[in-house]
């Protein structure tokens, strides 16, 4: 995916209330039933309908690194439907979401300004309007860059300009060299 992407979709899995299965024979067993058969999961992981049926039986316990990554991928994106609808619900709504990041950040400003873009590590509570904004985006299938950009305005409006209370003149702010990023609701 992406490391917006990523880090939404982290954020979210934060709030199960229960384990994702561990076992690949529990994970294989998990998507027959989402899926309603092994015929589906098989065309989905691209394996045989009787691989997929010799995992639900345990008879094959150890998958290949691409299969494990895979299903794990799968499983984790349907784990707890309620429960990521109801974290997003909360975050868009509510809640909104705190965005922890180190990277390069910089802005557009009137002309005797400070603008020379520097690194640094900000953690910002930001409103529930972004929020509900990434998460728009990122289940419309939006770029990693449109997130940055979104990530990006609401920096502008919440750590640069206070909500309107100071640099009003910002124009733009630039988000690069990101380092690390991680999202929590």
């Amino acid at each position: 995916m992406s490391m917006f992407g990523d880090g939404l979709e982290a954020a979210v899995q934060r709030a199960f209330t229960r384990p994702v299965p561990k076992s690949a024979g529990a994970q294989m067993r998990y998507l027959v039933k989402q899926y309603k058969g092994t015929k589906a999961v098989a065309q989905m992981l691209r394996l045989s309908q009787r691989t997929v049926e010799r995992y639900v039986k345990d008879q094959i316990k150890k998958p290949r690194p691409d299969l494990a990554a895979r299903l794990e991928r799968e499983v984790k994106k349907r784990w707890q439907p309620q429960i990521r609808a109801k974290a997003k619900q909360t975050a868009a709504t509510t809640g909104g979401i705190v965005i922890d990041t180190r990277a390069r950040l910089g802005y557009t400003a009137p002309i005797g300004s400070t603008d020379q873009d520097r690194i640094r590590h900000l953690t910002v509570a930001l409103p529930p309007q972004y929020a509900a904004r990434l998460f728009d985006a990122q289940e419309q299938g939006a770029t990693d860059q449109r997130l940055k950009e979104i990530a990006a305005e609401a920096l502008k409006e919440v750590y640069f300009q206070d909500a309107g209370r100071r640099a009003g003149q910002l124009e733009e702010v630039r988000f690069t060299d990101i380092e690390h990023l991680e999202f929590d609701l």
